[in-house]
């Protein structure tokens, strides 16, 4: 459990915090890191291409350099290492997209009051929204998968296993890389058609189109796909987006498609049995609570419970540690 030394001091930065991610925010939104790109360029040549006001660029520029995300010399800025690997559009690590998601998300989390006044959510769910909110979620995604799929393809043991089912797979980051892991291993991923374009993008980007298919469905809404069609499931964040009995329902139509002693996979935000953390699972459920009607973290005893109702056995918590303190819960199918 994370510990707060709170003083007067620590409190009032945590309650400003806001104007650093506005800046991050509106830097990514502008693309200015992509605009320098390697090269160290004054305000007036970075306006050339932004075209937006020149006071207030100068700010937001001398802010960036001040946050150590920018260079200043002289009359010139350069991208700091961390910027131009994370924030440039021209690097394979770019997490641009997940920061456009969470920019989308904070009109609603300056609505929680509201929220919990009147016991509604403050926005619509991400995979139903415009196109460029729909785009930085799925892409948001991707940056997050890149960031624990590369890794975890080589330590999760998908060994025999011949077909997996990436359910809610978004843009198909994780069955990409358990595929790239596993020669003799084919995938397919279940989202929503509006997803099916990103998803078909990213896995011929990674050379993986003649081993993933896409299968467009409803995962909440939908008769699920024949039965004994996979020998493994890979459940990744798509629980969290539902309340109790519909989440344990999505486990009940993942094991349908799977063959008796298949081998299921849960990866989410999991709170420990008091519900009391660790601290991102625990923001995590507000956002959901936000902008869902009935979505939450769970813990492990409840993720346990709800295999067990279908059946699963060899329920174990992996040893595995995601970037934002996600965990993997995995069975074995009757």
């Amino acid at each position: 459990m994370e510990s707060f030394n709170w003083n007067p001091g620590s409190l009032l930065e945590m309650s400003g915090y806001y104007w650093k991610t506005c800046t991050l925010h509106t830097s990514v939104k502008l693309d200015i890191f992509t605009v320098i790109g390697s090269k160290a360029l004054s305000c007036d040549e970075i306006n050339k291409t932004l075209k937006v006001d020149k006071r207030g660029l100068s700010m937001l520029l001398n802010s960036l350099s001040a946050l150590e995300l920018l260079v200043k010399d002289d009359e010139t800025y350069s991208n700091s290492p961390p910027a131009l690997t994370f924030l440039s559009k021209d690097s394979p690590q770019y997490l641009g997209f997940m920061i456009m998601h969470h920019h989308h998300l904070m009109e609603s989390w300056h609505k929680m009051d509201t929220a919990i006044i009147e016991g509604k959510q403050t926005r619509r769910r991400s995979s139903f929204s415009d196109e460029e909110r729909r785009e930085s979620f799925l892409m948001g995604m991707f940056n997050m998968g890149m960031a624990t799929a590369p890794g975890l393809s080589k330590e999760l043991d998908l060994s025999g296993c011949k077909r997996l089912l990436d359910l809610g797979g978004g843009p198909g980051t994780f069955a990409i890389h358990f595929c790239l892991a596993n020669p003799g291993l084919k995938a397919s991923v279940y989202d929503l058609e509006t997803t099916r374009p990103f998803a078909e993008k990213t896995i011929q980007k990674f050379n993986v189109s003649d081993r993933i298919d896409f299968l467009p469905g409803n995962y909440v809404e939908d008769k699920f796909i024949e039965a004994n069609l996979f020998d493994a499931a890979w459940l990744s964040h798509i629980l969290h987006g539902e309340g109790p009995e519909q989440a344990q329902e999505i486990i009940g139509k993942a094991v349908f498609a799977l063959k008796p002693g298949s081998k299921i996979f849960i990866h989410e935000f999991i709170l420990n049995d008091t519900m009391d953390g660790p601290l991102f699972p625990a923001l995590f459920s507000i956002n959901m609570y936000l902008g869902t009607p009935d979505g939450q973290s769970y813990s492990e005893t409840q993720l346990s419970e709800m295999l067990k109702a279908h059946g699963v056995k060899n329920i174990k918590r992996l040893s595995f540690a995601g970037p934002t303190q996600s965990g993997i819960l995995s069975g074995i199918t009757s």
